[in-house]
């Protein structure tokens, strides 16, 4: 089993399509194993975006992720991180095949309803940036 951060972004949280989005995780088989709604400190946005962080665009990206708070979700299944890029579709939403989260919900490259982890490694250290052991529940 394979674990996988979820952020459902600023725009899932105003649209209040969380529910849906969460709601095809769980159609999809994968379960829940932490979940948390926080406001993103400008500390751990630096942190989690450390690769872009010196971009000229790096501020909108804070700014927007600073709109509104974000839910923070830990999902686990099998081959999770693949599976959960394919349900979501390419960062930039405009791009998103029909029938992808993004391409339903999105609007563009940066409001694009979630962030998911990249890689099973990136996901280990995602998912320890966001929640504590304690945070996290196997039932």
């Amino acid at each position: 089993m394979e674990r996988t951060l979820i952020l459902l972004k600023p725009d899932a949280v105003s649209k209040k399509i969380c529910g849906k989005v969460i709601t095809r995780f769980e159609d999809a088989g994968f379960t829940i194993r932490g979940c948390k709604m926080i406001h993103l400190s400008k500390s751990l946005l630096r942190d989690h975006y450390a690769h872009i962080a010196e971009k000229p665009f790096y501020p909108q990206v804070e700014e927007f992720m600073q709109s509104a708070p974000v839910i923070a979700l830990v999902l686990e299944g099998d081959d999770i991180v693949a599976k959960m890029r394919d349900m979501l579709g390419v960062t930039d939403s405009r791009k998103a095949a029909t029938g992808t989260i993004r391409q339903e919900f999105g609007v563009d490259m940066m409001v694009n309803v979630a962030h998911a982890s990249d890689s099973p490694e990136t996901a280990v250290k995602e998912v320890a940036r966001f929640f504590s052991e304690a945070e996290l529940f196997v039932y």
